[in-house]
């Protein structure tokens, strides 16, 4: 299982990374594969203000669908545009390529409310 210890978590299985003003957000490795094979990620949110866990979008896997939450609030300045075409990338690099949006950071206090590596690792053990 593929847990960077560079980035931070939340209990509903998104990563962020944290990058000055803006935040890039993903699914982790747990959740892909939780998930199995994605066939569908809409997110349809682009430029607006989010709270806190709220519902940035859906990711659809041959099995279920699942909300997709934001860590922090912030807006929602970019779409992976590669999820439309390609959404099986989460599967492959849900670190990488597989990101979902970036959003400009409003709270950065929230932050360090955000699980560490080791404590998602516990969360998912």
């Amino acid at each position: 299982m593929n847990i960077p210890e560079n980035l931070k978590y939340t209990k509903d299985h998104e990563w962020i990374l944290v990058d000055g003003e803006i935040a890039t957000v993903g699914v982790t490795d747990f959740a892909q594969g939780e998930l199995g094979d994605i066939v569908f990620v809409e997110i349809e949110t682009e430029g607006e203000d989010l709270d806190i866990e709220e519902v940035f979008g859906t990711i659809e896997a041959v099995k279920t669908v699942s909300d997709l939450y934001m860590p922090i609030t912030g807006t929602i300045t970019e779409v992976n545009p590669e999820l439309e075409d390609k959404p099986e990338i989460v599967n492959k690099d849900p670190y990488g390529n597989g990101w979902m949006v970036k959003i400009k950071v409003k709270n950065k206090a929230e932050i360090d409310n955000l699980l560490t590596a080791e404590q998602y690792k516990e969360l998912i053990a």
